[in-house]
């Protein structure tokens, strides 16, 4: 979960999923005379549509720091046997519908405790988290799976597309996080000539109005409408984790928009 502290002590909470399928959303309109169209096309926008899949059982019971009076950011979730299992059942669910989508979520989810396997230049990485020998586990028997899955597919091609599903997962991001900002994002793919590991420096900056200018721009249309799903509790310092939750599962869920130009 997305934790968005405001100024008046309120929160504004994004679920995982929600901030996924604004991911897949972009993914769905990559593409123009200047970058490629991802290919297998499906698959791809799949995986940054669900690439966050692994968190559905979280949502069912997010967690409230009685302590802190506040939901921990998703960064900082415990990584407890019942997350692990959870990432897991997420992937092999995925695996399950479209091997190559699964394998992408895959090398996603393990890529995120290891700085993304060098695919972004910028932004830098959030300071690493130590991993328990039940994390390294998860990330060696996943790492095993994709290896062997790399048996059948273009193994090139899947390192620029994994690498463009980091930029997806980025851009989405950038708007879920925090109020649009400038910003920009270093070895964003164009081709699949390339190494996976390189590409052009792309730049993001508010316009005023909801509008992120993206440039250079690298989808289909002139202007790429989003929009997440977002519930705004107002300041309360929550007795229990149940009562955190009733309020959170009664909050009317609200629409935030935004356009891509």
């Amino acid at each position: 979960m997305i934790v968005r502290n405001q100024p008046d002590g309120s929160l504004i909470l994004v679920n995982q999923s929600d901030h996924a399928k604004l991911s897949g959303i972009l993914a769905s309109h990559w593409g123009n005379a200047d970058f490629m169209t991802p290919d297998p096309r499906e698959s791809v926008i799949r995986a940054a549509a669900f690439h966050d899949c692994g968190w559905f059982s979280y949502e069912t019971r997010p967690i409230y720091n009685l302590e802190h009076k506040s939901p921990p950011n998703f960064q900082k979730v415990p990584l407890d046997a019942q997350q692990l299992t959870a990432f897991q059942g997420g992937l092999d669910w995925l695996w399950g519908i479209d091997p190559y989508a699964g394998l992408l979520v895959s090398r996603h989810r393990t890529g995120l405790w290891q700085n993304r396997y060098g695919a972004v230049a910028y932004p830098p990485a959030p300071p690493s988290r130590v991993l328990t020998p039940d994390v390294e586990a998860f990330i060696a028997h996943n790492e095993r799976k994709q290896a062997h899955a790399l048996e059948s597919f273009d193994a090139a091609r899947f390192r620029v597309n994994y690498q463009l599903l980091q930029m997806l997962d980025l851009m989405s991001l950038f708007v879920c996080t925090s109020d649009p900002r400038e910003d920009r994002l270093e070895h964003v793919p164009f081709s699949y000539e390339g190494t996976g590991q390189d590409g052009v420096v792309l730049t993001l900056a508010a316009q005023g109005d909801g509008r992120v200018k993206v440039s250079p721009f690298p989808f289909n249309r002139p202007a790429v409408d989003v929009a997440f799903v977002y519930r705004h509790l107002p300041a309360q310092d929550f007795a229990s984790q149940e009562e955190f939750r009733i309020a959170y599962f009664g909050a009317a869920p609200k629409v935030m928009t935004f356009t891509f130009v």
